[in-house]
């Protein structure tokens, strides 16, 4: 599948990461249209409070910078955060304030500005047309713990969508813990682009969660130079949907240490929100994820997570069932067979889990993933 028309990039190790890229730069040689999202943290890195203060329907590209989040780090951390933008705007040949500026790693750590103000300085003229090895390299360059690039395309008509991200820990996104971007090639006018955007971001990134932790640095952006023409608004949407779903699902099954990728589907909830709120309490259960981890069908910790959202008084256990790849064991008895049969399925690499509440129509769905010695082992070295 060709790659977007017009986009052009970098990227390079700036001497941050050992033995891999740390730093990627794309963006448009056309005029663009854009629309981004960011974290609601609290402790929001510079890089994020910048990007809030530009014009986010006007960015050409991004630039980041990976294993150094530059988060809680003042003023100096955000004037640091200014230079890169200002040094990477001058290898794509646009204006600072084109460029959305995006960090990832390690929290608290001022950037070593004068190894990347040196290494910055190498990189003229490295800048060229990027095809489908240009995004996935820089989907490389802005992994921290990942184990592989994500990337995926898709065709829109005449255009092309490629999309790229980063993530698996820290990650509750609520926006928008991770870091995606899409590029296109397609004429999406600016208030389309923003509306189609936060719709798929509500349905895909912010439907996943590997450990409830909403990081600093949540960013995600959509760029549409516009070079391959006008595209139908609604096939646009399904295809950035279904790009950004295939990127969802490639997150969740690389979470850290992770070895499944969970599903939970909450129907007939008295609305969608009600949906999501307890789905989300179903796959962030460590009791839970540690029983996909095991193939353990024990659906009671599924009915354990349901009952944690107090608040919600027409939940009716009565009305409630549960099921397991499609195999519903909640309520009536379950026999010995079956329960095997489940534990078998629980051993596979994907597993579905089924709600329904009995309420409404309402109904969502979230991705996430098991719970590992991995995960543990992972974080419990993260900065040594």
């Amino acid at each position: 599948m060709p790659s977007p028309q017009g986009f052009v990039g970098t990227t390079a190790n700036l001497g941050l990461k050992e033995g891999a890229d740390d730093f990627a730069v794309v963006a448009s040689s056309a005029p663009t249209t854009s629309a981004a999202v960011f974290t609601r943290s609290r402790f929001a890195g510079a890089s994020v409070v910048i990007n809030r203060e530009a014009d986010l329907s006007a960015f050409r590209g991004m630039v980041t910078i990976s294993k150094n989040a530059n988060v809680a780090t003042g003023e100096e951390g955000r004037a640091n955060a200014l230079e890169v933008r200002r040094l990477a705007a001058e290898l794509v040949g646009c204006r600072p304030e084109e460029l959305l500026v995006a960090s990832t790693g390690v929290i608290g750590v001022q950037y070593p500005m004068d190894l990347l103000r040196s290494s910055l300085g190498t990189l003229a003229g490295t800048v060229g047309p990027l095809d489908a090895d240009g995004f996935a390299a820089a989907g490389a360059a802005i992994m921290t713990t990942d184990t592989h690039p994500k990337v995926e395309t898709r065709a829109v008509g005449a255009a092309t969508l490629t999309g790229v991200a980063k993530g698996v820990g820290m990650i509750e996104p609520n926006m928008a813990t991770m870091l995606a971007y899409f590029f296109t090639d397609a004429a999406v006018p600016a208030a389309d682009l923003d509306a189609i955007f936060r719709r798929v971001v509500d349905r895909t990134f912010n439907a996943v969660s590997i450990d409830t932790d909403t990081s600093t640095s949540d960013t995600a952006a959509v760029f549409a130079n516009g070079l391959a023409g006008e595209v139908d608004l609604a096939a646009f949407e399904e295809a950035l949907h279904d790009c950004a779903l295939a990127l969802v699902k490639q997150i969740a099954s690389d979470g850290e240490g992770a070895s499944k990728l969970i599903s939970v589907t909450v129907a007939g909830a008295r609305d969608d929100a009600q949906a999501k709120r307890v789905a989300k309490t179903i796959v962030n259960s460590p009791l839970v994820k540690t029983a996909v981890h095991g193939a353990d069908p024990n659906w009671g910790r599924i009915a354990m997570a349901i009952g944690k959202c107090e608040d919600d008084l027409d939940i009716e256990p009565e009305n409630v069932a549960i099921a397991f790849g499609g195999t519903r064991i909640y309520p009536g008895s379950v026999s010995p067979e079956t329960l095997a049969g489940l534990s078998a399925y629980l051993q596979g690499s994907e597993v579905s889990i089924e709600v329904t509440l009995g309420i409404a129509e309402g109904a969502f769905t979230v991705y996430g993933c098991d719970l590992t010695e991995g995960y543990i082992r992972i974080n419990a070295d993260y900065t040594t």
